[in-house]
């Protein structure tokens, strides 16, 4: 399917939810200098910038109620560790009054083939949020909870009908074949087929109910697993595959 599995007020929710969890990790003491196994050019000082950044673009452009592109911002550079939590905290909450606020269907520009309106951006945090939670607590603790079943089969299809039509592709382009990735925790399958640097997210509500797919590579695991391997976060050997693994990698964007 390539349908978003949520609304403005899911997406909410999650934000709140995986950005308590990304504070309360990045908040315990003595950690912002600890490497981040899964942004390994990163510390976690560095992660926290980093989404404190992205939320200060978001905040500056989503409300504007125009699908122009926006003006680059100036720098913001990494404040010192004594205030930097402080400063992300008040990133984050401008970010959740305005989209309190927003009416999801208000123009706004996005970067992606995707109707341009201002939910693509409650979307994007949601997700940009979850998977630097995990990041960071994978840079805390080494250990990492999964990101929640319904939450990551829309970041799956946000993937495969945002990120990869957009051309942020990591993989190789010249794989050609089906590709079906079921979300054993979910009961959810997306079958993608791959046409060299082309791709296409199939319907499968429908036009193709009772077209045999032929897949030249079926990938089972959590809605989790199959976000974090797409990610990059996790090989894909955490998944179980049948068939040409190559294929997979071609749909990798991180």
């Amino acid at each position: 399917m390539g349908k978003p599995h949520g609304t403005k007020e899911f997406w909410l929710a999650a934000l709140r939810s995986e950005g308590g969890a990304f504070r309360a990790a990045v908040g315990e003491p003595g950690v912002l200098d600890h490497q981040v196994p899964s942004c390994p050019e990163w510390t976690v000082g560095d992660l926290v910038h980093h989404l404190g950044w992205v939320y200060r673009r978001v905040h500056a452009h989503a409300n504007r109620g125009v699908t122009t592109r926006p003006t680059d911002l100036p720098d913001d550079p990494k404040p010192a560790d004594a205030v930097l939590l402080g400063w992300w905290d008040e990133r984050y909450a401008d970010l959740l009054a305005m989209f309190d606020a927003i009416d999801p269907a208000l123009p706004a520009w996005n970067w992606a083939p995707q109707a341009k309106r201002a939910e693509f951006w409650i979307r994007r945090m949601a997700h940009e949020t979850s998977v630097h939670r995990w990041d960071a607590q994978m840079g805390v603790t080494g250990i990492s909870e999964p990101i929640e079943a319904k939450l990551a089969v829309d970041g799956v299809t946000e993937v495969l009908d945002t990120w990869l039509p957009a051309g942020l592709r990591k993989g190789p382009l010249d794989r050609t074949g089906m590709v079906a990735l079921h979300a054993t925790d979910a009961e959810q399958i997306w079958y993608v087929r791959l046409r060299g640097a082309g791709i296409a997210l199939l319907d499968t509500d429908t036009l193709l109910d009772e077209v045999q797919h032929h897949e030249r590579v079926v990938a089972n695991g959590s809605a989790s697993d199959l976000l974090l391997a797409l990610l990059g976060r996790v090989p894909f050997d955490t998944l179980t595959v049948s068939g040409d693994v190559t294929l997979l990698e071609a749909l990798r964007t991180g």
